[in-house]
């Protein structure tokens, strides 16, 4: 008789094969009562393994899975599609831009293509930062389902670089509520002192966020009120470019 392990495995085999899976279908394919399904889907969820957006609702691949999946593509092949878009990403901006991933509750900037000014914001490639005083941090924790932002924040607790750095569990989730409705997050000095950004998260087939591209400049070039607002349309299209590539080198 297979074990525990051996069943959660293959429940894993499956999430991946058909992105969505009920309890009765589980327990069918594994030929297991639907409690013992039941159970074992409900610890793969606690690990963030998978999801349930709603109390017996399907199962979809959770955070953790697609964390795997990244890694298994390998970062570069992410950077060498996503590198030539961030190259006429800044062309048009004329400033740096950023392509950052998650790392539980950090964010890591794996490539940067520097702005071609005088005055600009260096690269960034390879520094880790806090999440939430990232603009690109901030659009991929808003797309997040709210259950795996409970799973990676459980003692809401925020670290903080500077003055600016948002330091309560309300004030995070109240920003995090604007990045969704407005489809960009925004960084106001909060990571470093004189260098503010603006960020659009990167999703992957299962709407999951995977990445985040982000326009990063000096505090001082942002005096008007709408100077970062304005590179959204380049960075929505640049997200969307980067998707298709992405999408079809895994399809």
């Amino acid at each position: 008789m297979p074990s525990s392990v051996d069943n959660a495995l293959r429940l894993l085999e499956l999430i991946g094969e058909q992105q969505t899976l009920r309890v009765s279908e589980a327990a069918a394919r594994l030929g297991v009562a639907p409690s013992t399904a039941h159970r074992l889907l409900s610890a793969l969820r606690r690990r963030g393994f998978v999801l349930q957006d709603k109390p017996n609702g399907v199962y979809r691949p959770g955070p953790v899975l697609n964390e795997i999946g990244l890694a298994a593509i390998g970062r570069i092949d992410i950077r060498s599609v996503a590198r030539p878009v961030l190259e006429e990403l800044s062309q048009q901006t004329l400033e740096t831009v950023s392509l950052t991933l998650l790392e539980g509750r950090d964010v890591r900037f794996v490539d940067c293509v520097e702005s071609p000014r005088t005055v600009r914001v260096g690269d960034r490639t390879g520094v880790v930062m806090p999440a939430h005083c990232t603009a690109a941090g901030k659009a991929i924790l808003a797309a997040l389902p709210a259950t795996e932002l409970d799973r990676r924040y459980r003692d809401r607790a925020l670290r903080t670089r500077t003055a600016g750095s948002i330091t309560t569990w309300d004030r995070l989730q109240a920003e995090l509520a604007l990045v969704r409705r407005h489809g960009y997050a925004l960084n106001e000095e909060e990571g470093e002192e004189g260098i503010c950004a603006v960020a659009v998260a990167v999703r992957d087939l299962t709407d999951t966020p995977i990445a985040a591209i982000a326009v990063v400049l000096p505090a001082a070039r942002t005096a008007k009120a709408d100077a970062r607002r304005e590179f959204v349309p380049h960075l929505e299209r640049a997200v969307e470019s980067v998707q298709e590539l992405l999408h079809a080198r895994l399809t």
